[in-house]
């Protein structure tokens, strides 16, 4: 492991480059007995069949997965012109074929482009957002198909580029916020061009600030300080008085903290260890987490 556990557990960032065929579900499972504690989650979930960084919360840091969870996230697949499949993707079974042959490079180009800025997506059935109770890949594998609302998601980057010697085959790399399913991305664009597409694979590039050279193996594992959990966020150093209230969970002034606006801040000690994560409230500062010590 890459970083001192406290006697209490290892407490800390895990990033992993998962493999195919692992479920995010198997990810967790196999983590907790290599890490060696029960207390592992994770900050969002990858499909089976992708590959790429999933990020952990490992003791302590499972308090702080919320933070991770709306992070933007950048993506690596193929699109295959002209198949539409029940999943949107190569795990499915082929619906429909359409002959694009006449769809020039540049006009795929430029509908992709297109398909960038705030958008509305309508997540696929094999999605895990429930309905009613109950999720969607779960009534899809009943047969089920149901009326989903469309989400605003924001796509930053949908670049595509043909693979040589390949017909209709296209690399494809995405920046988009949380939430985005870039399967339904690949199927806009072909619906859009006047036929269909699916996604043949996909690798998740980053997650924030956390890329594939932070990401080690499900059996080999690298533990982050707790504090890269929340490395995007705003952070303050206080003194050691203020250390030892923030400590207690006491809601401060944000002049004492230092802070303005609404938050979230890390609040961090003078050595660097995070005490808190405090947002703004009616009284001043409250934390919303305290990290014991």
């Amino acid at each position: 492991m890459g970083a001192k556990a406290s006697s209490a557990g290892p407490h800390g960032v895990v990033v992993i480059d998962k493999p195919a065929g692992w479920t995010s579900h198997d990810v967790v499972a196999k983590s907790r007995g290599v890490i060696g504690t029960r207390k592992v989650g994770h900050s969002g979930t990858l499909d089976p069949d992708a590959t790429g960084v999933l990020v952990l919360g490992v003791g302590h840091a499972t308090r702080l997965l919320r933070f991770l969870t709306e992070l933007p996230k950048c993506y690596e697949g193929e699109i295959v012109l002209g198949t539409e499949t029940t999943t949107l993707d190569a795990a499915g079974e082929i619906t429909a074929t359409h002959d694009m042959s006449a769809v020039t490079d540049d006009q795929v180009r430029a509908t992709a482009n297109h398909l960038t800025g705030d958008l509305l997506q309508v997540p696929p059935m094999v999605s895990a957002i429930k309905i009613d109770g109950k999720r969607l890949h779960e009534m899809a594998r009943e047969g089920k198909e149901v009326d989903r609302p469309p989400r605003p998601v924001r796509v930053d980057r949908f670049e595509v580029e043909p693979v040589e010697g390949e017909r209709g085959l296209w690399r494809c790399v995405v920046d988009c916020s949380s939430g985005t399913y870039i399967r339904s991305l690949a199927a806009d664009l072909g619906t859009a061009l006047g036929g269909g597409a699916h996604l043949r694979s996909l690798r998740r590039t980053s997650v924030g600030g956390f890329t594939l050279d932070d990401a080690g193996t499900i059996e080999s594992p690298t533990l982050l300080p707790i504090s890269a959990a929340v490395q995007h966020l705003e952070s303050v150093l206080v003194d050691d008085d203020t250390a030892v209230l923030v400590g207690h969970g006491r809601v401060l002034p944000l002049e004492r903290l230092r802070v303005s606006g609404a938050g979230p801040w890390a609040v961090l000690s003078k050595d660097g260890a995070l005490l808190a994560v405090y947002e703004s409230h009616s009284q001043g500062g409250k934390p919303t987490v305290v990290i014991p010590r």
